[in-house]
């Protein structure tokens, strides 16, 4: 299965299924990929919905492969894509199930509906405690959707949070016992499917006025996190918590629990400063 397949359910609604195991990294491949699919969507005169899930329940849609930075398209793609998503003319709805986190987050945030398994999400921005900062409107959105403190906190502290504190915070539009997630979105979008076009669509814009960041902040913080990759601190970390050296099971394991995981490795990295310091 590719990591981004798209199915058209009928003529007013469509799916993007994420597929990319074992831990649902966000690849220079997945990125492209959503790239011509949402490119071909904006021709498409009929397509009113647009739903977005992951065919894993572990992961919806993780951080970036940031071991294979190089393998992303270039230039301001990311923050085009995102833009496009949240300005197309249809309504885009995340069906959420698994770890969604950096990247994966930004670009749920960038969705307009985001309904969550009580259960089963999780939710961060993990950039800052592997020495980067998020780039993909993290920054730009997360304050405007929970608040200033709340997302300052998110984003310093590189933590993850359960479904229940992000619908509290507002961060996901609704969360849902894992058993009723998929028929209460499917009600959401055959709903939304029998309205009108235009109708959605102008709504939309409208309250997009408001709501959205603009694409020169979104640009900008695309700009800081690639300067960031080049870093000595970021290379440094890296280097110490090589990707490729770990095995599937231990790679597995540390997605699973990333903000205890990143956490951890940061007391250790720093208690070995202050030895090597003392001595």
């Amino acid at each position: 299965m590719p990591p981004v397949q798209f199915t058209r359910e009928s003529p007013a609604v469509g799916r993007i299924t994420f597929s990319n195991p074992p831990v649902g990294l966000v690849t220079g491949r997945a990125v492209r990929d959503l790239i011509d699919i949402v490119q071909n969507l904006a021709s498409d005169d009929e397509l009113k919905v647009l739903v977005f899930d992951s065919a894993d329940e572990d992961f919806f849609l993780n951080h970036f492969d940031l071991a294979h930075l190089d393998e992303f398209p270039g230039g301001p793609a990311w923050m085009d894509l995102v833009v496009s998503l949240s300005q197309a003319p249809y309504v885009t709805v995340a069906l959420i199930r698994g770890r969604t986190r950096g990247g994966g987050n930004e670009l749920a945030l960038a969705l307009d509906l985001r309904y969550a398994s009580r259960e089963r999400a999780l939710f961060g921005q993990p950039e800052v405690g592997t020495a980067l900062v998020p780039g993909g409107g993290g920054t730009e959105r997360l304050p405007r959707q929970i608040g200033r403190d709340r997302a300052l906190e998110v984003v310093l502290t590189s933590a993850d949070y359960d479904a229940e504190t992000a619908e509290r915070w507002g961060w996901v539009t609704r969360t849902l016992n894992d058993e009723m997630l998929d028929d209460y979105v499917a009600g959401v979008v055959e709903r939304l499917a029998s309205f009108d076009r235009t109708a959605l669509a102008t709504a939309k814009a409208m309250v997009n006025r408001s709501a959205l960041p603009s694409e020169a902040e979104l640009e900008s913080a695309y700009k800081t996190f690639q300067a960031l990759t080049a870093s000595p601190s970021f290379r440094a970390r890296a280097a110490s918590n090589d990707v490729p050296a770990l095995t599937e099971e231990q790679l597995v394991a540390s997605e699973r629990d990333l903000g205890e995981f990143i956490g951890a490795a940061a007391r250790k990295r720093a208690a070995a400063e202050a030895s090597a310091a003392s001595h």
